[in-house]
């Protein structure tokens, strides 16, 4: 028992050294990239960017509405309907803290995550990546620099629409529902919006980003010559990408507030 949670540990060390070698490797890759070529990745980064971004932000505008409202109901239930200055701030800190940043990270993995890591398996199978260096064109600056900086983009633009959405639905069903007056519920929010907290938030969504990005490159870039092998690496993808998220998750919370 011992043995085999000893071995899981030093497995999980060496996938993540991995990832942070893969992260910066695309982060050394930047003024080359900038020197030479930089419009056809410049091409792939706004590509990843849209398909991660814009075409989940329906998928994230009706969950952060919906999560808004939930919330703003629970606090009422709790604290009753004349504490608008601690429902507002109840809000900002469940939402700011912790499920803008986890639940869009989850969004993404969903959604983008499977897609990075099957589409570069099958790149992998059809030797299209092989193809691509034979041109002299490195596939680590080309395929997967883009990949990261975008889906980290993405994230980091999608988290502050979730918060804003989750925040507005929250008011909106507590100002129809409860009364709430604007100026009671405002003074609350803002009260507790500090840039501690959206520095948490932001820290949290760029790192998010960065880590289950690699890690369904990684996943995509580890299949061998078997077709099958490929939603066996979209699926470890998704799963790496969700233990990478929570750990992160947890080791920010506790920095911040050390």
């Amino acid at each position: 028992m011992i043995t085999a949670l000893g071995r899981w540990i030093i497995y999980r060390i060496l996938d993540l050294s991995d990832l942070v070698d893969i992260i910066l490797q695309a982060c050394i890759n930047i003024p080359a990239t900038i020197r030479y070529g930089r419009r056809p990745v410049f091409t792939v980064f706004m590509k990843q960017v849209y398909f991660t971004g814009l075409e989940a932000l329906k998928v994230i505008v009706v969950i952060s509405l919906t999560i808004g409202v939930v919330i703003i109901t629970q606090i009422i239930s709790l604290v009753g309907a004349g504490n608008e200055i601690l429902t507002g701030k109840v809000l900002i800190w469940v939402v700011i803290r912790e499920l803008g940043p986890l639940l869009t990270a989850i969004v993404v993995i969903a959604r983008s995550g499977t897609a990075i890591a099957t589409e570069l398996g099958y790149m992998k199978i059809n030797n299209e990546i092989e193809s691509i260096e034979s041109l002299g064109i490195p596939a680590g600056q080309y395929l997967i620099m883009p990949r990261i900086f975008g889906v980290t983009t993405a994230v980091m633009i999608l988290t502050i629409y979730f918060e804003i959405a989750s925040i507005f639905g929250g008011f909106i069903v507590a100002s129809i529902g409860w009364h709430v007056p604007f100026d009671r519920f405002s003074e609350g929010v803002f009260t507790s919006l500090t840039l501690k907290e959206l520095g948490r938030s932001v820290a949290k969504s760029f790192f998010f980003g960065l880590f289950l990005s690699a890690a369904c490159c990684k996943q995509g870039l580890g299949v061998g010559k078997s077709a099958t092998q490929i939603p066996q690496a979209a699926t470890k993808g998704v799963m790496q990408s969700l233990f990478l998220v929570f750990l992160l998750d947890g080791i920010i919370t506790v920095v911040s507030l050390l």
